[in-house]
């Protein structure tokens, strides 16, 4: 192939060196020619020989370094693949010939393409067009339009095209398979012997063959034209042979014979019907798309001028004005301007009760009202609002492909010649032994008919779809189908205490001064929650907090100063304090002191200690309170067989406290922000698979570092964008059901290979006449029909997708059940 020369806007450049280090990177690279770097137009110029490198693994080298490949991304939905070797004929030409596309990736199950492209070499509409050329169409919204509703138009304009072609089949076939086997059994009288009943024979196959089955002649010609082999190929070649070789019956005066159009057009109509109802069944296990699809409203209520208009949704833009009544759905993310009212939000939480709302409170579109009327201005439309993330966020996973997959995928690509090969081996073989040519060719019909790469195709794909949508569900969030994968494989649990054992709501509980400090209680209290004004740490703020609901006038601290882990120090009304945790005012604290702490943290309590110039001034305890479900979602990871590791700042005596009302296997405690990702990969060095629940800034790295990060859904941005699953209720009983849908996907997933393999490698030996020479076995086994072939090869798509329905069914209230 041809060298390709490319140019990548680069993002985060800061100096020359910057480029320099990037053209020096690259350029050590193999199958890289050349390389500019231009710091100034923020580009690199590379040329490369797509044979030795390909574009994305220079865009990961760029990453790796620090910087951004400034890229466009699409996911639109295709239609016209018969299997999964359809998927990789498009992945591999837009991954390996079309210049400017980073990557692609097509899912057989979803039936849909995601591309990252470079806008700058190359368009969007040109990938369409290129696409279109090997025979498959993308359904892409007009401007304005709505994806999804394009989108079920398109699908249902498909299925109604393949139920009419289906039921003209089944018009012809039926009589033509009725008569011949009446003929064949002897049910019929001489006149069926007739050379004309022949000709009428092919009358009814001939519509069945070129109209029914139009689709596969088109496909398997495309298929080949772009040097792949799908399961078109496999159709049309099976029928073919029946039909054609019956055609020449007729037609050729030197041959006679049994003529076999009700084989042909039988095969035909019933792989027609397998494929409609395997299109129907996988439709419902990505049924939970569909139901977060189906949360927007298609309008909305907008204030004009003091009047009511109906809009359309798509119309709503940022800063309108909205208005709600009762029992309505929010149509976008807003912020409530004037009303109270509950809004039921467990379609995306997954939290059972309503969450009572004010004005300055959010809402979230797709969520229903209650019984107040609501004002309110809208701050996140279209693609931005937090029903549209979510479901990008699961179609991204459904997307994605799990490690699982990889050996299905590798046989898919190279099944349909094997198959095609072992067909011509059985008819070689058996034209050899028994010299007899038609039954050689039925048995070559039945092996092209009976093997199945549909069922490799789906087993994956279907299973994730239905994992990941019950996930969804119930307000659990994969970012990719290999956080599902892993998850199913986890062993350790660590959790974060603040804000995913407790509340994160920490308040004061005990004030006490030390009298040598000469300080009442209040005034202990307003020197502590006036330097901690400058704290942004869920104590600090629980101080400040508690004093402003007394009613307290607090000071601004002066040279404020945070000393990570350990506390906060600074001057109040020029007092010079200092405010955190015992151990940093060892040399300070006397023994009676020191008897108080120690009293107050065997009691579950945190305690700080306030300090200034010449001694301690006072102590102060605060308590955080467990999440109402924290209890349960422990006792549920137990019984998965987790071993539950509590991660803690907090010193030991109040971690052991916390840990003994939650029961959890084991503590660290006296962990600094920093040292958290340390202490997993200390996990990590003893074996154990762990998966990490956080949610502020300080857990981003464990999350990070962990096998498998857990972000509360209540928590930061940063935790969230670190994650690989989301809790969006914020319940921890969404982390042992998370770990519950993994396990049960990956035993689907698991099922359904097994199905796959064990279907293709058993039947495809039978068609080929491996049970002939055993008198033990039933004739229908030893000379298998294509007709029973085509039968079969229909059910095993069926049966995979049907099994993977059952996860999507399953029942998990035992985990969702409100505490």
């Amino acid at each position: 192939m041809e060298e390709q020369t490319v140019t990548l806007p680069v993002t985060g450049m800061s100096c020359v060196n910057c480029a320099a280090n990037i053209h020096k990177t690259l350029e050590r690279l193999g199958g890289i020619a050349s390389v500019n770097v231009n710091f100034a137009a923020e580009q690199a110029v590379v040329t490369f020989d797509p044979d030795k490198i390909c574009l994305n693994q220079i865009r990961e080298k760029i990453a790796d370094l620090g910087f951004k490949v400034v890229l466009a991304e699409h996911e639109m939905p295709v239609t016209g693949m018969s299997c999964a070797n359809c998927a990789a004929s498009i992945e591999r030409t837009l991954n390996k010939e079309v210049s400017g596309v980073v990557t692609a990736s097509v899912n057989f199950a979803t039936e849909r393409l995601r591309v990252s492209y470079l806008p700058s070499v190359i368009r969007l509409d040109e990938i369409v067009t290129r696409v279109k050329a090997l025979g498959f169409d993308l359904i892409l919204a007009e401007d304005g339009a709505n994806e999804a509703d394009v989108e079920e138009i398109a699908r249902n304009r498909e299925i109604q095209d393949q139920t009419q072609k289906f039921w003209v089949g089944a018009a012809f076939a039926l009589p033509l398979f009725l008569m011949s086997m009446s003929r064949d059994f002897g049910l019929t009288g001489h006149w069926s012997h007739a050379v004309w009943v022949n000709w009428f024979f092919l009358v009814l196959a001939t519509p069945v063959q070129f109209y029914t089955g139009w689709d596969y002649y088109l496909g398997a010609f495309k298929s080949l034209k772009n040097k792949s082999a799908n399961m078109d190929v496999l159709i049309a070649l099976g029928s073919s042979v029946a039909y054609f070789y019956s055609l020449a019956i007729l037609l050729l005066p030197g041959l006679e014979g049994h003529v076999y159009f009700e084989t042909s057009a039988v095969i035909i109509t019933l792989i027609k019907f397998g494929k409609l109802l395997e299109a129907r069944t996988k439709g419902k296990t990505g049924g939970a798309i569909k139901k977060l699809m189906g949360l927007a409203p298609k309008t909305a209520t907008k204030l004009v001028d003091g009047s009511e208009i109906q809009v359309s949704i798509i119309s709503v833009r940022t800063g309108d004005m909205i208005l709600i009544r009762p029992g309505e759905r929010i149509p976008v993310d807003g912020m409530i301007i004037e009303g109270e009212s509950s809004v039921d939000e467990s379609m995306l939480s997954g939290e059972p009760l309503p969450v009572d709302k004010k004005p300055g409170d959010p809402l979230t579109g797709g969520t229903v009202n209650g019984q107040g009327l609501l004002k309110f201005e809208a701050t996140r439309v279209g693609k931005d609002t937090a029903l549209a993330q979510i479901i990008r966020m699961v179609q991204e996973a459904q997307g994605s492909r799990a490690p699982i997959q990889a050996l299905a995928d590798r046989v898919a690509a190279v099944f349909v010649p094997m198959v095609i090969l072992i067909a011509i081996l059985t008819f070689g073989i058996w034209w050899g032994v028994t010299g007899e040519f038609v039954p050689s060719m039925i048995r070559m019909v039945a092996v092209l008919v009976i093997a199945c790469p549909c069922a490799l195709g789906l087993a994956t794909p279907t299973a994730i779809m239905a994992g990941t949508g019950k996930g969804a569900e119930n307000g659990i969030l994969f970012k990719r189908s290999q956080a599902l994968e892993t998850a199913a494989k986890l062993t350790t649990i660590v959790l974060d205490k603040t804000g995913t054992i407790t509340q994160g709501r920490p308040t004061v509980v005990d004030l006490i001064p030390m009298e040598a400090g000469g300080l009442s209680g209040q005034d202990l209290l307003v020197l502590a929650a006036s330097l901690e004004k400058g704290s942004e740490h869920p104590i600090g703020r629980s101080i400040v907090a508690f004093a402003l609901d007394k009613g307290l006038s607090l000071g601004d601290p002066q040279g404020f100063e945070a000393h990570g882990g350990f506390g906060v120090s600074g001057r109040v009304n020029g007092t010079k304090l200092r405010l955190g945790k015992p151990g940093w005012f060892d040399t300070l604290l006397v023994a009676p002191v020191a008897r108080q702490v120690i009293e107050l943290q065997n009691q579950g309590k945190t305690v700080m200690v306030l300090a200034g110039e010449e001694g301690v001034l006072g102590i102060l305890s605060v308590s955080d309170v467990l999440k109402p479900d924290s209890r349960q979602a422990i006792a549920s990871l137990h019984k998965e067989g987790l071993r539950v590791v509590m991660l803690t700042g907090d010193n030991l005596a109040t971690a052991r406290a916390i840990g003994r009302q939650v029961n959890v296997d084991d503590i660290v405690a006296d962990v600094r922000p920093e040292e958290k990702s340390g202490k997993i990969e200390q996990l990590q060095a003893e074996k154990a698979m762990v998966g990490m629940v956080g949610d502020g800034i300080n857990d981003a790295p464990a999350l990070a570092r962990a096998d498998v990060g857990f972000a509360i859904g209540t928590g930061t941005d940063v935790a969230m964008e670190t994650g690989a699953v989301i809790l969006s209720s914020g319940r921890l009983s969404g982390i042992p059901l998370a770990i519950h849908i993994s396990r049960r996907t990956i035993h689907t997933i698991r099922q359904n290979l097994f199905l796959a393999f064990v279907y293709n490698i058993v039947l495809i030996p039978v068609a080929a006449g491996i049970l002939a020479p055993f008198d033990m076995f039933p004739d229908f086994l030893r000379q298998l029909h294509p007709i029973l072939a085509a039968l079969a090869m229909a059910a095993s798509s069926i049966s995979v997708v049907t099994n993977s329905l059952r996860l999507y069914r399953a029942d998990f209230s035992k985990f969702t059940d409100p505490v």
